[in-house]
C-alpha cells in the first residue's frame, strides 16, 4: 500500500506517516522511483462484527445487517470473533454492548456497515482512540447514506428526549435536596 493511502487509511498526515517512516516505526520499503510501500499484512483474526438500528421496530434489518456484515468477513477471509447486534440511538454515548466491546481487548478491528451504524458523533475520535491501541475500524460502505430520514428522525427525538429527562432530572433532584434540608431543619427543633 502506497505511504499516501496509509495515512488516509489511518486518519493521518501524509506528513506524519513519513515521519513514522522515517523513524523506523513503520515496515515499508522505497521503490527506485522513489514512491515508499507500506507492508499492511491484514487483520485475519481478531475481527468483531457491530450491527446497530435505531428501534426495535427495524429488528428484521438488524438481523440482514449482521448477515450481510458476516458475508463479507468471510469473503475477505476474516476470522469472525463475535457478531454484536444492538438496538439503540447513534447519538446515545452509552450503549451498553459498544461500551462493553471498546472495554474488550481480544480483537484487532471492528468491521461495520455504515460509519453512521458505529455512531453518529465523534466517529473519527473513535478511530483515532482505537488505533492508538492497535485497533482499526473497517467501514464497508462509505457512500453517504441520507436516505434514512427516519432513522435520522429518530435519532433526533433521542436527542431531544435525553435533554428533557436531564432537565427533569436536575428539578426532581433540587426537590429532593430540599425536602431533605426542611427535614433536618425540623429534626434539629
Amino acid at each position: 500500500m502506497k505511504l499516501s493511502d496509509y495515512a488516509k487509511s489511518k486518519g493521518i498526515s501524509y506528513q506524519t506517516a513519513w515521519r513514522m517512516w522515517k523513524r523506523g516505526e513503520l515496515k515499508a520499503t522505497q521503490l527506485p522511483t522513489g514512491t515508499v510501500i507500506v507492508d499492511v499484512q491484514k487483520t485475519t483474526e481478531g475481527v468483531v462484527i457491530y450491527a446497530r438500528v435505531s428501534s426495535s421496530e427495524n429488528k428484521a434489518n438488524l438481523d440482514s445487517q449482521a448477515q450481510r456484515l458476516v458475508h463479507y468477513c468471510e469473503a475477505k477471509g476474516y476470522q469472525i470473533k463475535k457478531v454484536i447486534k444492538e438496538i439503540g440511538s447513534g447519538v446515545n454515548d452509552n450503549r451498553k454492548k459498544l461500551v462493553a466491546l471498546l472495554n474488550e481487548d481480544d480483537y484487532k478491528l471492528i468491521v461495520v456497515e455504515h460509519k453512521d451504524r458505529l455512531t453518529r458523533i465523534g466517529f473519527n475520535y473513535l478511530k483515532v482512540l482505537l488505533n492508538k491501541q492497535g485497533k482499526d475500524i473497517e467501514v464497508v460502505n462509505l457512500a453517504a447514506e441520507e436516505t434514512e430520514d427516519m432513522d435520522m428522525m429518530q435519532d433526533f427525538i433521542s436527542i431531544i428526549t435525553s435533554f428533557c429527562a436531564k432537565i427533569y432530572g436536575l428539578r426532581r433532584r433540587k426537590r429532593k435536596t430540599e425536602c431533605i434540608i426542611k427535614c433536618l431543619e425540623r429534626e434539629c427543633d
